[in-house]
C-alpha cells in the first residue's frame, strides 16, 4: 500500500492524538459504523481526516447526554465517502437544534421547579398540599411530571 499519509489517511493513534479519544473507543466506533476506517493489507485501521470531525461531533453529543443511537440517526445525514460541507453540517445542526431545544427546555424547568413540588406524587413536601391537593396528579399519570412535561402556560 502507498504511504497512507500521502492519500490523507491517518492512523487510529493519529486519529487518537488529534481527537483526544482512546484507540479503543475510536475502534468501538468504527465497529458501530459511525465512522469507517479503511483496511491495509495487514488489517490497519485507516482514517479519512474527516474523521476527525465525526468523532469529535460523536464526543460533544455524547457530552450532552445524547445516545449513541440518536448520534448514529443524525450522522446517518452525513456522507461516509466525503468530506462532510458547510451545508451538510447546517442539515445535522438543525435536526440536534430541536433535540437541544427540548433538553433545554427541560433543564429549565427542572431548575425552576426542584426546590418545590416536581409532580411526583410524594406529598411530602407542604407546598405540595397547594399543587397537588389531595393527590389529585395521580389521575394524571406517574413520575415527576411538573419537571418531564411542558405545561400549557410555556
Amino acid at each position: 500500500m502507498p504511504n497512507p499519509s500521502r492519500q490523507g489517511l491517518l492512523t487510529i493513534g493519529e486519529v487518537a492524538s488529534r481527537t483526544g479519544l482512546a484507540v479503543s473507543a475510536i475502534r468501538y466506533y468504527d465497529d458501530q459504523g459511525l465512522v469507517a476506517a479503511r483496511r491495509t493489507p495487514g488489517g490497519k485501521r485507516m482514517f479519512l481526516r474527516s474523521d476527525i470531525r465525526r468523532l469529535s461531533f460523536i464526543l460533544i453529543a455524547q457530552q450532552m447526554g445524547f445516545s449513541l443511537e440518536e448520534i448514529r440517526i443524525q450522522l446517518k445525514q452525513l456522507p461516509l465517502e466525503r468530506t462532510p460541507t458547510k451545508r451538510d453540517w447546517e442539515k445535522i445542526s438543525r435536526g440536534f437544534r430541536s433535540h437541544l431545544d427540548a433538553r433545554i427546555a427541560m433543564l429549565e424547568r427542572l431548575r425552576d421547579r426542584l426546590d418545590g413540588c416536581i409532580g411526583c406524587g410524594c406529598l411530602s413536601l407542604e407546598a405540595c398540599k397547594l399543587y397537588n391537593p389531595g393527590d389529585r396528579m395521580r389521575e394524571t399519570g406517574t413520575g415527576p411530571r411538573l419537571v418531564l412535561q411542558k405545561q400549557a402556560d410555556e
